[in-house]
């Protein structure tokens, strides 16, 4: 916490505005758009929600298809099965670990020769870090396909110069309690596109028809965020520079004192700056041991730390999807997530926390 939220969480005590209404519901999603660079928000009650409402707006139904980056945490594409639609996976290109523009152009090869057009393409902003815009968009708008960005994990983040969240036809944030900046639950989507902000909207607040009485004619849902927690979310956002500083400084902390051991670090793209939300490292292969050593080690202290995330096509939920790979061999996303350490990052992690966590992986590998 940064100190301010109190204020706002005692406002709306005040002002008895404790629902999904209330000014700092509508301050946050002003400060949402002035901060990113775009015209419309909507504050909801999580991240997930906003993918919904997106997919419902662009007019995902049953058998319809959606392309998915592949290597991301559920929240991405369950939505789609919401909608009684086909998540697409799409492989992660080494540079980033984001969606692959060649694993995307082979979906779209197939789409078209299928007569299987996705109603929409789902890009993730991996663990901080945008997507590479430029190959990717190119290939969505020859196909004619809107692109959602879920820049849940990456809000702060830039992709030359530009904000993420602003890639999207509509992007979307998450405010879950892990992320860099918390409501404690909540989401956001962020679009030029004021209809569909508009639409979105009036669906997140059960499609309540402009009448005195309770009219409904399309389906809805209690989506919205409530003022209370959208306080929380003001005065997390007035220090949202100064936590991507502090996590900034954290990983090049462990990329300094861990470059001895075999551990590559997430590689960080000249074209952008990442929020540094997760550090991420990499095991060097046939090394003769697994993250799940160094997990199982670092928990004798009581530290946690995680595999990266499970790929969506090894899911069992998932396992009759379609997966279009980066190479022939194996899937980019596969070996991340055999490689792959998530570290400690959190923003209020102090030096000697970090330098416990450094010597017991030194300790640990050294013992293996």
């Amino acid at each position: 916490m940064s100190g301010n939220e109190m204020k706002y969480i005692q406002e709306a005590f005040d002002t008895n505005w404790i629902a999904p209404l209330g000014t700092n519901v509508d301050k946050f999603e002003e400060e949402i758009c002035e901060y990113v660079g775009v015209n419309h928000a909507l504050a909801l009650s999580s991240g997930t929600a906003g993918i919904h409402l997106a997919l419902k707006y662009y007019g995902v139904g049953p058998g319809d298809y959606v392309f998915c980056s592949d290597l991301t945490f559920a929240g991405s594409c369950n939505p789609i099965m919401y909608q009684y639609a086909n998540p697409v996976f799409i492989d992660s290109e080494p540079n980033t670990w984001n969606m692959s523009p060649i694993a995307l152009e082979k979906a779209f090869e197939w789409a078209k020769s299928e007569n299987k057009m996705p109603k929409a393409v789902i890009i993730v902003d991996l663990y901080g870090q945008s997507a590479d815009y430029d190959q990717l968009l190119p290939i969505c708008k020859k196909y004619g396909v809107p692109v959602i960005e879920d820049a849940a994990e990456a809000l702060g983040a830039t992709y030359k110069g530009k904000k993420c969240g602003t890639f999207g036809d509509i992007s979307i944030f998450s405010f879950n309690g892990n992320k860099i900046i918390t409501t404690s639950g909540g989401g956001m989507v962020v679009s030029n596109d004021e209809s569909a902000i508009n639409k979105m909207r009036f669906w997140s607040t059960q499609s309540r028809e402009a009448a005195r009485h309770y009219e409904h004619k399309e389906v809805g849902y209690n989506y919205r965020m409530s003022n209370i927690c959208a306080g929380i979310g003001r005065a997390q956002l007035q220090t949202l520079d100064k936590f991507i500083d502090n996590r900034r400084y954290i990983f090049e902390q462990y990329k300094l004192k861990l470059s001895t051991l075999p551990l590559l670090s997430m590689p960080i793209n000249e074209f952008g700056v990442p929020n540094y939300w997760l550090s991420v490292f990499t095991i060097d292969e046939g090394i003769g041991y697994t993250p799940e050593d160094i997990i199982k080690g670092l928990e004798t202290k009581n530290i946690e730390s995680r595999p990266l995330w499970k790929p969506m096509h090894k899911q069992k939920l998932f396992s009759d999807n379609l997966f279009f790979c980066h190479g022939e061999v194996e899937a980019i996303g596969d070996h991340l997530f055999r490689y792959g350490l998530c570290l400690p990052s959190g923003s209020s992690m102090n030096e000697s926390q970090q330098t416990l966590i450094v010597k017991t992986i030194h300790e640990i590998i050294h013992s293996l």
